[in-house]
């Protein structure tokens, strides 16, 4: 420990309070923010000769300074806790890597034939959202199930408008046709209710609804309408009795529980709607030194910042501060949240199934760790590196016949992909087809922000080309200042195939050629071909953009806003295409006149 820092004197001075402590190092750092039911006890305890942890060792011997903040409770302190977590995420606290937006079905209700959808954002006034689900796949197999069940039109409203005939939908019997007329407006409402019903977990109340429904209409003798209510119910019992993790009480409950060590923790969450479990998802919070309650409140603390709580959240393990974490979530929610250990009965059996999750979801990790150290290890070797790389990014370039240029870059690192580091680069101002020109602009795009210490510098770059294109990245990275970076380039073999690449590395003359199939090999394979599909995936969305707008931009007197006007008027070029002129007149600033020449333009010879 610093001699600078007397933690005798320091605890001696503390009270018996709730609060939040702020621990400091040398260059004022921000090291660890906790919060304590008693601050005196909580802080003595780092500096206590029974506390034997090398992790809380570790960080005690950084402390050059505290300072404490006194609240009125607990639910006062874990609220401070957090806000001071998400604004400066100090290195020893625990913070969410991994954060994920969920999905959610959004209910369309300011349309009169409304539309079920998978949404994910910021939640609006006005719509019906039912969630969150785990997964967009979860989502879409729910509504594929609405869909059969009962028919809920999937268009979008630009499409719904422009309808002459049925589409497809209707033909498969998953639409019940109201965008022409084969459905009056209540039939379809009392659809919309029942499929409401289902995503509130009140099944057994559409069971009897739709029982009423088949015996009225069998009563009016409108015996295809009761035939189709009656299969209608076959299938909603069929789909309840697949679900077979189901509650004995309909509720809906968040289910949580932790894995692993300080360093290495992984959480699981269950989401459960209606009494149905909707599946889990994993996440691996950083976690320094955190034993596993205090990890797990830290967790849900910061989960429930973006995420609406359940009146009840079940956890796996004793949290001590449960009952401050219930009042703070109750507090930020508006209606009430209890935080209860699981005990017995199927509550039990949730947060097991939670638990088995959560193991299982580090056992994969660490393999895939494993795997991907092997093959850093092996790639070190091969290019003389000092140590394994933490950082590789990779560049390339894509485009067609010089036209709409994307240059990619993709970030790995020792757990693999670092996804929300990608980056793509929108090439402009250089002569078509010039992919060193692209490469050097993406280059001094990037890089600019690795010399302003912006985003972290890499141990390792790859170039898609050989000695030219390597050459010319040197000469750009020096005139930015950059240094300290292994620069290689990949060149594929001369079948082109996989397993044949040769390195060209920065400062040589030959070309390195790592064994077909080693653990180098491969990894430079993964990444390379990831910095392809990445920088092509960005070129053909560039490309079918530029398509769109270009063949209205020809259009005399269609501008840059009505060519967008009518592109969101009409969910598309495909729907403008199929306008007619009075449908294209309709539209924000096109008159009678100019839809006649924007028709005749796109429909030559009609």
């Amino acid at each position: 420990m610093s001699s600078a820092f007397d933690s005798k004197s320091f605890v001696a001075a503390l009270p018996r309070r709730p609060g939040v402590y702020r621990m400091f190092d040398r260059q004022h750092e921000l090291l660890y923010v906790g919060k304590a039911r008693s601050l005196k006890d909580r802080v003595g305890s780092y500096f206590s000769g029974s506390n034997v942890s090398p992790k809380v060792q570790a960080l005690v011997q950084l402390i050059a300074e505290m300072e404490v903040t006194v609240t009125h409770s607990e639910t006062e302190a874990l609220l401070l806790e957090y806000n001071l977590i998400k604004a400066h995420r100090p290195r020893f606290n625990v913070v969410l890597r991994d954060d994920k937006s969920y999905p959610y079905i959004l209910l369309s209700t300011g349309h009169e034939f409304p539309r079920l959808s998978l949404y994910r954002g910021a939640r609006t006034p006005g719509a019906r959202y039912f969630g969150p689900f785990p997964s967009s796949t979860a989502v879409r197999e729910t509504l594929n199930q609405l869909q059969k069940l009962f028919r809920i039109r999937n268009c979008r409203d630009s499409f719904f408008a422009h309808r002459s005939r049925p589409c497809l939908q209707h033909q498969i019997g998953r639409c019940s046709g109201p965008c022409v007329a084969l459905i009056t407006r209540e039939a379809y409402a009392q659809d919309v209710e029942a499929a409401v019903k289902v995503l509130e977990g009140r099944s057994d109340e559409v069971n009897a609804l739709l029982r009423g429904r088949m015996q009225a209409a069998a009563e009016r003798l409108e015996y295809e309408r009761a035939a189709e209510l009656r299969d209608q119910l076959a299938a909603l019992r069929e789909i309840q009795a697949q679900q077979v993790v189901t509650a004995e009480h309909e509720r809906d409950v968040d289910v949580f529980d932790i894995a692993g060590e300080p360093g290495e923790y992984a959480v699981s969450a269950m989401l459960v709607r209606g009494g149905r479990n909707l599946g889990t998802t994993s996440s691996f919070p950083r976690a320094a030194f955190a034993e596993p309650e205090e990890a797990l409140s830290s967790f849900l603390m910061q989960y429930y910042a973006n995420h609406e709580p359940p009146a009840e959240v079940l956890v796996g393990r004793r949290l001590e501060d449960a009952g401050a974490l219930g009042e703070a979530l109750t507090e930020r929610a508006g209606h009430p949240v209890g935080v209860r250990t699981a005990a017995r009965g199927l509550a039990l059996r949730w947060v097991q199934l939670a638990r088995e999750n959560a193991e299982q979801a580090l056992r994969m990790r660490l393999a895939r760790r494993q795997g991907m150290d092997e093959m850093l290890a092996a790639l070190a070797r091969e290019l003389d590196l000092p140590a394994p790389p933490g950082r590789i990014e990779c560049f390339d370039i894509s485009h067609t016949g010089g036209e709409g240029t994307v240059a990619s870059c993709v970030v790995f690192g020792p757990e693999g992909p670092l996804k929300r580091e990608y980056r793509r680069f929108n090439i402009t101002g250089v002569t078509p087809g010039d992919d060193y020109g692209a490469l050097r602009q993406a280059l001094k795009r990037r890089y600019t922000r690795v010399r302003d210490e912006q985003i972290p510098a890499p141990d390792l770059l790859l170039i898609d080309g050989g000695l030219g294109q390597i050459a010319g990245v040197h000469e750009e990275l020096a005139s930015l200042g950059v240094a300290g970076v292994a620069l290689v380039g990949v060149a594929k073999g001369p079948d082109r195939r996989p397993g044949q690449e040769r390195l060209f590395v920065y400062g040589e003359a030959t070309a390195r050629i790592p064994a077909a199939h080693s653990p180098a090999s491969r990894l430079i394979q993964r990444v390379r071909d990831e910095a392809h599909r990445f920088a092509i995936t960005g070129h053909r969305r560039k490309r079918a953009r530029r398509y769109n707008e270009s063949v209205l931009e020809a259009v005399p007197g269609l501008g840059p806003a009505k060519r967008r006007a009518l592109l969101m008027h009409f969910g598309g070029l495909q729907g403008v295409l199929r306008a007619g002129i009075a449908d294209l007149a309709q539209v924000n600033g096109i008159g009678a006149s100019l839809a006649r020449t924007l028709y005749d333009h796109l429909h030559p010879g009609s």
